[in-house]
């Protein structure tokens, strides 16, 4: 998959994306009629890419079929999807190969025995939504669908590394670190094979150890603890990364890891002990001429605008796990990241949420989010779902579970939710800091609202019995049309917008309560929500800056509030 540097130098690996063949299956009869062995209608589709930027597909939601031809040189072959939106089946030369669900996290897999020359490649991709889905239909951005990241063929051979999670623990004072890494690693090979495992951090060997692995086994396996001393921490002001590789006498697989402790300490996140108040904007991985497959050099683009420009520390990946690519970025530019799975709960209904089928996909994604983000040091938020029904039994025991699944899984990170009926909320108990979006001012009340909620809550939460438990305003804000300006400070306008988002700010700084707070939302973004709650265009229009990253008023009273706020730490 596409990082920063490259994962394999040894294992041959081949970039499927570009020109695919293409059909709609609006009838969905593709399966019955196996289109998996010969597409009958093929146009040409970019990916990475989405089809609803395709001319006349803006508003397709169903089934499309891809398909690609291939040379692979033969041996085992491993087919690796960085993510598809939303189901894919998938195909090789017309035989299955097997099934995901989930649009944002990466997948793959194995066949063994792949004879040398021409192959074929073919997936059946559905972004149709039901009662069952994650998301359901009715949600707050847009439905596309596609191939959204990078398609790989790679050679595998020998004993193989296919992911890794370094586990650690730091001394008190912080010098050095006692750890181990735990790799999933395949045997290509169709007799037993034994072979060395290597660890190298920064060139320099820690870890060996013998393995010995069955005919095409695939396991998880804990190698030997390693011990590193006068380390160099990874935090906002100096981010340090450190280079590993891990390798085979046939394999290697690069990553990178940062040693920081993330805490809550007299009711302020800490990062290596250092309170650091929270300043961010909620983005969307989304443009809308590239869709949710978005390009390296826009993501680079956004963070000189939202890093180095309007002066923030932090990103709500808003709603789902971001490209890994973005995430290396913030590893090196020293971001704080909150990363979340897609449950945006206002489209779930009560009986949905305790559906054992929505629960278990839930559950699937918290999985696959640790798995494969688990070594960023950027991420110290884990959020488990938006805005679901927190006051009933169902939103209660769907974050009871995955609470307790990421707190024993997720490593040193604060785990959370964004709740938006904090004075009814049933939850609170299962999260370290409490998040809540609340939008006074634009869906009903007025700025005066926002300090009676701030009375009205720390009452609340001090009655539950978690004052200890610093807030964190998740979502906030109102929705401004680009260029709209008058002399009244109405809804719409650059000038209410900019006048709230003020005020609002400048609240929460001065609350203790508060530990911090995400701007709802950095940039416009298309949804299918577009008619009802105020989504002029077809857009979320609550952007400080417009689809095309054109800023509005607000994005320069931010801009001004925080980097004040920053000289004020200094």
């Amino acid at each position: 998959m596409t990082r920063l540097f490259d994962e394999h130098i040894v294992r041959p690996v081949k970039y499927l994306n570009g020109s695919w063949d293409f059909m709609t299956d609006p009838k969905r009869e593709g399966e019955e009629k196996q289109y998996f062995k010969n597409l009958p209608a093929k146009e040409k589709i970019t990916v990475p890419g989405v089809w609803n930027t395709e001319k006349d597909l803006l508003k397709y939601e169903g089934l499309a079929w891809y398909s690609k031809k291939f040379y692979f040189e033969g041996g085992t072959l491993r087919l690796n999807f960085g993510a598809v939106l939303t189901e894919a089946k998938v195909w090789l030369d017309g035989n299955y190969l097997g099934y995901h669900y989930g649009g944002f996290t990466q997948f793959d897999f194995i066949v063994n025995g792949v004879e040398a020359g021409e192959h074929t490649l073919t997936l059946s991709v559905d972004n149709l939504f039901d009662l069952q889905s994650i998301p359901q239909k009715w949600v707050d951005w847009y439905h596309y669908g596609g191939i959204i990241r990078d398609v790989t063929a790679e050679k595998l051979c020998g004993i193989t590394a296919l992911f890794n999670r370094f586990e650690y623990e730091l001394s008190d004072d912080l010098s050095s670190a006692k750890g181990s890494f735990t790799v999933e690693i395949f045997n290509a090979e169709n007799t037993e094979v034994t072979d060395i495992i290597k660890i190298d951090i920064d060139g320099s060997e820690v870890c060996r150890d013998t393995l010995t692995l069955g005919a095409y086994e695939r396991k998880e396996i804990k190698l030997s603890e390693i011990e590193l001393k006068n380390i160099k921490l990874w935090n906002i002001d100096e981010p340090n990364l450190y280079d590993v590789k891990i390798s085979t006498s046939s394999d290697d697989l690069y990553d990178r890891v940062g040693f920081r402790k993330v805490a809550l300490e007299n009711g302020m996140v800490t990062v290596n002990g250092k309170a650091i108040e929270i300043r961010g904007v909620n983005r969307h991985e989304e443009h809308p001429d590239w869709g949710f497959a978005f390009p390296q050099g826009l993501m680079r683009r956004d963070l000189d605008i939202i890093v180095d420009d309007l002066g923030c520390n932090s990103i709500r990946g808003s709603h789902y796990p971001n490209s890994k690519e973005f995430v290396d970025m913030l590893d090196e530019r020293g971001i704080l990241f909150w990363s979340e799975i897609p449950v945006w709960g206002v489209g779930f209904s009560q009986a949905a949420l305790g559906d054992p089928v929505v629960v278990e996909r839930g559950l699937e994604m918290h999985r696959e989010m640790v798995k494969y983000y688990y070594n960023h040091p950027c991420i110290i938020f884990w959020g488990m779902h938006n805005e679901i029904k927190c006051d009933t039994p169902e939103g209660y025991e769907m974050s009871k579970l995955y609470y307790n699944y990421l707190k024993e899984n997720g490593g040193n990170r604060l785990v959370t939710y964004a709740a938006n009926r904090p004075m009814t909320d049933l939850c609170f108990e299962f999260c370290d800091i409490i998040s809540t979006n609340l939008y006074f001012g634009w869906y009903g009340g007025g700025l005066s609202d926002w300090d009676k909620f701030a009375s009205d809550f720390r009452k609340r939460r001090e009655e539950l019995g978690f004052s200890a438990k610093p807030v964190i305003m998740s979502e906030f804000g109102a929705a401004a049309l680009y260029g709209y300006h008058t002399f009244d400070n109405v809804h719409w306008t650059e000038e209410y917008q900019a006048n709230l988002m003020e005020h609002a700010i400048e609240l929460f700084h001065r609350d203790d309560m508060f530990c911090g707070f995400f701007v709802w939302q950095f940039c416009d973004m298309r949804t299918c929500l577009e008619a009802g709650i105020n989504r002029a265009r077809g857009f979320n229009n609550k952007g400080i800056v417009n689809e095309y990253r054109k800023p509005k008023a607000a994005y320069f009273k931010i801009r001004e509030l925080y980097h004040k706020y920053s000289k004020d730490e200094k």
